[in-house]
């Protein structure tokens, strides 16, 4: 498996995701059992958020983490979505007005109708959270789950002095040791054109990044997705650096951003579609692998996340990353 090393981490190509999946224990088993083979295999990362699972996932990590050591795996997480505690059996509304409205931390009149919020001091309770549902004293990647959604509902100058005092609130925490480094998890806001509402513009958000935490801020890591079916974070040239036009992924090379990949496979929708003659172009003859040669081939890819609670899942990605990376050359001759 190989690692890539990135201001002092050493972090492997292949991650687990813990995104999908029931609440029940036998789902909990699994992502455990993914994830202490995976280790073993030479995988480190692992990718959770607050929300996944109603803080099951979450929990589940932490479990494996305190059995591995913490300091062998790369752990991140996530805050932005209203999170709920499946296992205290509370009302939902209940636990959401008593944690959340009736302490102040949420004023509804600016979360959207999805239940996302951007207030520091939400954020500031998630991260704290995920911290007791990590049994870990520090965080490695902390994301800001889909910010982008906030521009749906509401100006982009209040967004952006949000993302600012967020990224305060961070950067004290790099400070007092409870975090390495932080970073947006997108969906869609780094892959659509400067015109769409919910875009994001790379280079402002470094801008507010660099104003908070000067030149050597910890606003280094952005999540999105990437594959066969959306490749915009690599076709599309959406950002500019020093006045030249560039995709998501050559501006992060470009400006010092290591990229974590969700969807690589699409949560699994690109099997049974891949073209016969894209698998013989990668000379490959799974879908999956195929698939996940497309992602880490990819200029500019750091690490793919896969969400894995099955073994037999994990073996399979394994076997791909087994074999060698296409050439830069070949895999840009796709594009031409």
């Amino acid at each position: 498996m190989e690692r890539k090393n990135f201001l002092g981490l050493s972090i492997s190509e292949l991650g687990v995701g813990t995104y999908l999946g029931d609440i029940d224990q036998a789902t909990s088993e699994g992502y455990k059992q993914v994830i202490r083979t995976a280790y073993k295999r030479g995988v480190n990362v692992v990718d959770t958020a607050i929300v996944y699972r109603y803080m099951k996932s979450e929990r589940d990590v932490g479990a494996v983490a305190k059995e591995l050591g913490r300091e062998n795996l790369i752990i991140s997480t996530k805050g932005g979505y209203v999170p709920y505690d499946v296992e205290l059996g509370a009302d939902p509304k209940d636990y959401f007005y008593e944690n959340f409205v009736n302490t102040g931390i949420i004023n509804l009149q600016e979360m959207t109708p999805q239940g996302h919020y951007l207030g520091v001091k939400f954020i500031e309770w998630c991260f704290n959270k995920s911290l007791e549902n990590l049994q870990t004293q520090y965080i490695d990647i902390y994301f800001l789950h889909n910010p982008e959604e906030q521009l749906n509902f509401f100006p982009r100058e209040n967004f952006l002095k949000k993302l600012e005092e967020c990224f305060y609130f961070l950067e004290e925490m790099v400070k007092v040791g409870k975090l390495k480094f932080y970073g947006l998890a997108t969906w869609s806001g780094f892959r659509v054109s400067p015109t769409s509402r919910q875009y994001l513009n790379l280079r402002e958000i470094l801008d507010i990044a660099q104003k908070v935490g000067g030149k050597d801020h910890h606003m280094r890591f952005i999540q999105l997705p990437y594959n066969l079916g959306m490749t915009e974070a690599f076709t599309l040239k959406n950002q500019e650096v020093n006045g030249e036009k560039l995709s998501t992924l050559s501006a992060c090379q470009r400006l010092g951003i290591y990229t974590y990949i969700s969807a690589s496979i699409y949560q699994g929708n690109v099997i049974g579609r891949v073209p016969q003659k894209l698998k013989d172009f990668f000379g490959l003859e799974e879908d999956v692998h195929t698939a996940l040669q497309f992602v880490r081939s990819t200029p500019g890819v750091g690490t793919a996340l896969v969400g894995m609670s099955k073994l037999k899942h994990l073996e399979e990605n394994l076997e791909l990353f087994e074999k060698p990376k296409l050439e830069e050359s070949k895999f840009l001759s796709l594009f031409n």
